[in-house]
């Protein structure tokens, strides 16, 4: 019974202990709960700020990044710019030198058609010049021909004669009618070319080609002196002959293979020409006949020049009178000027002179008075 009662007034005890403990735990659970409350306020208000800190930073950043960026696109966009520029005057001037090249091969391509067209016209020349000097008659004729033209476009009209009868009974391709002492020059356009010919041919043989050459050297000697026998005659022509040969090639090969055709005929006076030589020859005429004409009219001339000398000298004369006026003149200003400054002189000192008091006037005619006296 004792135990029993002792057990509940320990309970009791125990439970009047309790209840204020258990307040002061409601009061600390609740005073650390408003602290954790704080410290989660804290740390939000602090994370919020560190959270604004790195937006501020981060948008910091992002602003830089973008303004980076826009700085990298505006140099991406001028270089590509310049480039796109720099790639559009490089396409243009790709262009104009592709035009102009292709211009330029366009016009180089008519060139080479103009000169395939005069190679076949140049042929065909060719082919009919060798049909025309395979002819005897015919290379006659075409040296004729080349000779005319030759000679109608260097000499004036009435210096020459074509196929002209000499003295002799023979006739001259053509003369020359050249003033005194030179007379008249007979010209020959005939020519040997059939061993010329054969001697050129490559489908022979050596020994007939020397042949060839050789039989055109006799033809050469023999037709020099035909030339000399035919176109000189004493009294009527002058003392040389001119044989014409119309082609440069042949005359080259007269010089080169056969020099004692050559001294043949400058010992018979035959006078060997190429189209090109003959030129010269004709342009030496032409000044023969205007050196003649100078001296037919040498007379006339010096007369002039008399006419010349008396009008110079009237106009030496007139010159002369005309400086000895120009001096007078001269001289008769100088007189004027002298006259002129000796009458403003006497102004100055006219006017120098004081009217207004009868003693200053009186002094001043007595003054006057005096210097007219010291200069005379």
């Amino acid at each position: 019974m004792s135990s029993q009662v002792t057990n509940e007034n320990r309970d009791e005890c125990t439970y009047a202990l309790r209840i204020p403990y258990d307040r002061d735990v409601d009061t600390v659970q609740l005073a650390l709960v408003v602290v954790l409350v704080i410290a989660c306020s804290l740390q939000l208000v602090l994370l919020a700020q560190s959270r604004g800190r790195r937006a501020g930073q981060l948008q910091s950043s992002l602003l830089g990044i973008q303004a980076r960026l826009d700085e990298q696109a505006r140099r991406q966009g001028d270089e590509s710019r310049a480039l796109r520029e720099e790639l559009d005057r490089r396409l243009a001037r790709s262009s104009e030198l592709s035009a102009q090249s292709l211009a330029d091969i366009s016009g180089r391509l008519a060139l080479i058609d103009r000169a395939r067209q005069g190679l076949r016209d140049l042929s065909a020349e060719v082919v009919s010049l060798r049909r025309v000097l395979s002819d005897r008659s015919a290379r006659g004729a075409f040296g004729e021909v080349q000779l005319g033209a030759l000679v109608q476009d260097v000499l004036p009209p009435g210096s020459y004669r074509m196929q002209c009868a000499l003295a002799n009974g023979k006739r001259a391709d053509c003369v020359l009618l050249l003033p005194p002492p030179t007379g008249m020059v007979a010209i020959d356009s005939k020519f040997p070319l059939e061993n010329y010919r054969r001697g050129c041919n490559p489908s022979l043989d050596i020994d007939a080609r020397q042949r060839s050459a050789a039989a055109f050297g006799r033809d050469l000697r023999k037709h020099v002196e035909d030339v000399a026998r035919k176109y000189i005659v004493a009294g009527h022509t002058c003392d040389y002959a001119v044989l014409f040969v119309p082609s440069e090639a042949v005359f080259a090969e007269i010089h080169v293979s056969h020099p004692a055709v050559v001294e043949l005929a400058q010992k018979r006076r035959v006078m060997l020409t190429s189209p090109t030589t003959l030129m010269a020859v004709l342009t030496t005429a032409v000044s023969i006949l205007k050196d003649a004409a100078l001296q037919e009219h040498a007379r006339d001339i010096q007369e002039h020049l008399r006419k010349l000398a008396d009008d110079f000298k009237r106009f030496e004369d007139r010159s002369a009178k005309l400086a000895t006026h120009f001096r007078q003149a001269d001289r008769d200003l100088r007189g004027l000027t002298t006259s002129a400054r000796k009458i403003a002189t006497r102004f100055r000192r006219i006017d120098r002179l004081d009217l207004g008091e009868p003693g200053g006037s009186r002094q001043g005619l007595a003054g006057l008075k005096r210097r007219k006296a010291g200069r005379s």
